[in-house]
């Protein structure tokens, strides 16, 4: 089980990489469903099954219907595929960023402390993920409402960046 979510981090952090490395929508949306499918199967992995489905399900509901409409708005007829020279140069950037990071933190990472929730059931009386979803409903209006103001932010963010010159749908009139 712990290889399983070191290499779903793995590709987390390659899901990641894809997503800051490409000025094009397309590729960044696709890249950002490959981070979001992976991040919750990290979740997964860790004992939170109701959480990621949720997550992936709000995901794939809100934020999801933004990147596809900025793709529309910024249509571009021959956008940056990965291969190209400037974004193959800002993946190696990332990727040795990372992994110069990762060299620096390495010593303080131990895969014998990764416990998934489940793993102490006997000191438990329900799973781990069910007293989550009680506590999400419980103290989670605040968290509601911080989620909205920063969905709308993001829509106001991506919709004011992938404008354009003269066109788009915040234009002064």
């Amino acid at each position: 089980m712990t290889y399983f979510v070191l290499m779903m981090l793995l590709a987390l952090i390659m899901g990641l990489i894809a997503v800051a490395s490409n000025p094009t929508p397309y590729f960044a949306a696709l890249g950002l469903v490959v981070a979001a499918g992976v991040g919750c199967g990290v979740l997964v992995g860790c004992g939170g099954s109701f959480l990621s489905l949720v997550l992936f399900l709000i995901y794939l509901g809100g934020m999801l219907v933004v990147f596809a409409y900025s793709a529309a708005l910024a249509a571009e007829p021959f956008p940056e595929a990965w291969g190209s020279r400037s974004v193959a140069g800002y993946v190696l950037v990332y990727f040795v960023g990372v992994v110069l990071m990762g060299g620096l933190l390495w010593g303080g990472w131990y895969e014998g402390s990764w416990v998934v929730v489940d793993g102490l059931k006997e000191f438990s009386m329900v799973r781990g993920d069910v007293g989550g979803v009680a506590m999400m409903y419980s103290f989670g209006g605040a968290m509601l409402v911080i989620c909205a103001w920063v969905l709308l932010l993001t829509l106001l963010v991506v919709l004011e960046l992938t404008r354009g010159l003269s066109r788009g749908t915040i234009r002064a009139v």
